[in-house]
Parts: structure tokens; C-alpha cells; sequence
């Protein structure tokens, strides 16, 4: 019975084997001609204005630190800390005795000079007067005549000395030179104190308006010239010194500032120079070295090339290149020079035109193409994300 049904079955398994296998073998020959189908976007120029973000930090418009000019005690502070002054308005009060004793001591003085000259002024226009007659010799004359001026100079002298213990007089009230917020103390009432000594007293900083320095790399100010001297960048007038600002935890800051002017000196440990902005501050949100990035618009290119990123793809040196499909509808490699990246787009300077049918996805990964591949074509169409106002965090790509 065994014998019987024995070998029935085992041509049954043979023949489920081979089966399997003739279906096996042929699928990748089936998959091997196929051929891919991939989408391209239309390569078109369009018009874009540049913006680059530079770091940099915040700066007080003017700047004050407040020392003494006469050596006393202070008696009181007259400002709150961290307030709002104005200037002129008296912030510390130095004792005004041994200043005041010294002015009064200089105005006696003085007193005491002009009284002299009416006898002296008197002497000598009756030794002029007598001179004329042959009264007195000239000798007497003479001497009447030097000690009048010897009393106007007595008064000049005197003079001056109170014009200085006036000064000082004035010196012992400290008053703010500038407006703006003074920050703390370094003093109380009782210190002693000591003529343009080394430690400020307190430091006014003026805050509204403020000012930005941001750095920017001397090859990029390059790059740049070389670009408005060829053409591909035309600078906008409104816009070349509107600057707009972006805050420390990523927020625009509402106001926007003006571009100032360029430093002529270049950083020789960074090899960049400085840009100072100009910004409002009327709500005091920006306070000095606080760390923000300003946005500088660049210039204007009419003939702005941009590529979706995941359609750029890089060889084993790094170099950027995409694939095309060119008129006979086969994938053709052709190497890019980028020059910043457009929100989720690179921006193309060399490489590819305009009317170039670029490959964007397919084939389940672009790597997988080869140039000359045959391929079956799907156009998709190409929105710019980004591309009216495009910032470069950093330098061009080469």
C-alpha cells in the first residue's frame, strides 16, 4: 500500500519545486526591465530678494560712567537704582564745607584787592597830573604807576580763584552728563571719595535708541561686490538700509532699524568687520550685550535659479550634483555650485537652466540612478517656498 502511493508523491513535491523556482527566477528578470518612473520639476528663473543673518550683540547708544571731580564725602544719593534720569539731574551730594569756606576765602581776598586800588588809582593820577607841571619826577611816576598795575593784577588773581572755588563749589553736587538708565552704586552715603578716582561712582547707559554690532566675514562683503559688479545682484534703494531684527529665543522684534555704516578695519583673529545698526528701544526689550541676529537684505537677483533640496544629492567628495532628464527622457548628471540655502531650496549659481527638467524622486531613491538610464517621466509642478525673501545663516557654498 505504502509502495503504491509512494512514488505519485514525491513527483507531486518535484513538481511544486520546480514551480517555485521557475517563478522565482523570472521575477527579477520581469523587475530588471522595467522601466523607472520618476517626477521632475521645470527649472525656472524667478525674482529674489537676499537677505543674510549676522550675529551680534547689542550696544547703549551713549554711554556715561559717573566719577567725582572733587575729593570729599559723599552726604547722599539722590537717584533710585536702575531708574530713568535725565541730564543734569543731581545724583550724588559731596559736603560742600571746606568748598564753600575756600570760595568765601577767595571772595575776601578779592574784596580786599579791589578796596586797595581806589588809593592806589588815586596816587597815581595825581603823580600823572603833577608830572605834566614838574612837579614830581618821573621816577615817582613811575612807581605810582607800577603799583596800580601791580593792584590789577592782585585782582585778576583773586578773580580767578574764586572763578575756581566756584567750580569746585559746584563740583560737589555729581549731576547725570547724559539721560538714560543708570544702573547701580558702587557708593553710599559716608564714602569717601577722591577726584576722577578709577571706580565709577554709577554708569548711565542710554537705551532708546540702541545699537546692534554684528560681524560679517570679509569673503562674503567680497562675494558680494563681485556680484553687483557682474550684474547678478541689483541693489533695491528702498530696502539697502532697512535691517530687521531677530531675538534671542527666535522672535522678531517689532521694530525695524537702520543700517549705519560699515567698519573700515578688519578683525585680523576673525577676518570680519563690524556692522553697527541703529533700532528703536521704546519699550526697553533690548538691553546692552544681548545676544540677537540681524537680517540685512543683500540685493535683488532677477534671474534667481532655485532647486527643491531633496533633489540635490552629493558624491563621495561632497561635491553637489542632480540628475536631469534630457530630451530623449534618459537621466543625465550634471555637478552644481551652490551658493545658500532658500528655506527648504537651495539656491543654484552654476549648473543647471532654466527650461532643465530636474529629477526630484523616484526610482525609490535618487541614488539609485545612473546617467543614461532610461526613465518615464512625471511632471510635477514646482511652488518656491521661500523664495521672496531668502536668508543665508551662512556663507556661500562652493
Amino acid at each position: 500500500m505504502f509502495d503504491k502511493y509512494r512514488v505519485p508523491a514525491i513527483t507531486l513535491v518535484f513538481a511544486v519545486l520546480l514551480t517555485a523556482c521557475g517563478r522565482g527566477g523570472q521575477a527579477p528578470a520581469a523587475r530588471a526591465g522595467a522601466i523607472p518612473s520618476v517626477s521632475v520639476v521645470t527649472v525656472e528663473t524667478q525674482k529674489l530678494t537676499l537677505s543674510t543673518r549676522l550675529p551680534g550683540r547689542t550696544a547703549p547708544l551713549r554711554i556715561a560712567e559717573i566719577r567725582p571731580q572733587v575729593n570729599g564725602l559723599i552726604q547722599h544719593r539722590l537717584f533710585t537704582e536702575g531708574a530713568d534720569v535725565k541730564a543734569g539731574q543731581v545724583l550724588y551730594e559731596i559736603d560742600p564745607a571746606p568748598f564753600q569756606a575756600a570760595l568765601n576765602t577767595a571772595l575776601a581776598g578779592l574784596a580786599r584787592a579791589e578796596a586797595s586800588k581806589y588809593a592806589t588809582q588815586a596816587r597815581a593820577d595825581r603823580a600823572k597830573a603833577l608830572l605834566a607841571d614838574k612837579a614830581v619826577s618821573q621816577q615817582d611816576f613811575d612807581d605810582a604807576d607800577a603799583a596800580l598795575k601791580q593792584v590789577d593784577a592782585e585782582i585778576a588773581s583773586w578773580q580767578a580763584q574764586v572763578q575756581t572755588a566756584r567750580i569746585n563749589l559746584g563740583y560737589t553736587k555729581v549731576t547725570a552728563p547724559i539721560s538714560g538708565r543708570i544702573g547701580k552704586s558702587s557708593v553710599t552715603d559716608g564714602a569717601l571719595v577722591t577726584a576722577f578716582q578709577p571706580v565709577a561712582l554709577a554708569t548711565i547707559q542710554q537705551l532708546d535708541p540702541i545699537y546692534v554690532d554684528v560681524t560679517q566675514s570679509t569673503s562674503d562683503l567680497l562675494r558680494l561686490r563681485r556680484r553687483f559688479e557682474t550684474g547678478d545682484l541689483q541693489a533695491n534703494s528702498a530696502d539697502v538700509n532697512k535691517v530687521k531684527l531677530i531675538l534671542e529665543d527666535g522672535t522678531p522684534y517689532e521694530y525695524p532699524g537702520t543700517l549705519q555704516f560699515r567698519d573700515v578695519s578688519v578683525e585680523p583673529s576673525t577676518g570680519s568687520v563690524v556692522l553697527r545698526m541703529v533700532f528703536p528701544n521704546k519699550k526697553g526689550i533690548l538691553l546692552p550685550e544681548m545676544f540677537v541676529r540681524a537680517e540685512i537684505t543683500e540685493g535683488t537677483n532677477e534671474q534667481a535659479i532655485c532647486l527643491p533640496q531633496q533633489a540635490v544629492l552629493r558624491n563621495a567628495k561632497g561635491d553637489p550634483y542632480v540628475f536631469i532628464a534630457n530630451a530623449e527622457d534618459k537621466a543625465e548628471m550634471r555637478m552644481l555650485t551652490l551658493e545658500r540655502e532658500v528655506g527648504d531650496q537651495w539656491l543654484i549659481t552654476d549648473g543647471v537652466k532654466a527650461g532643465d527638467r530636474i529629477i526630484v524622486e523616484g526610482v525609490q531613491t535618487l541614488q539609485r540612478l545612473r546617467p543614461g538610464t532610461t526613465i518615464t517621466v512625471k511632471t510635477t509642478p514646482f511652488v518656491a517656498d521661500g523664495a521672496a525673501d531668502a536668508n543665508a545663516p551662512a556663507p556661500a557654498v562652493n
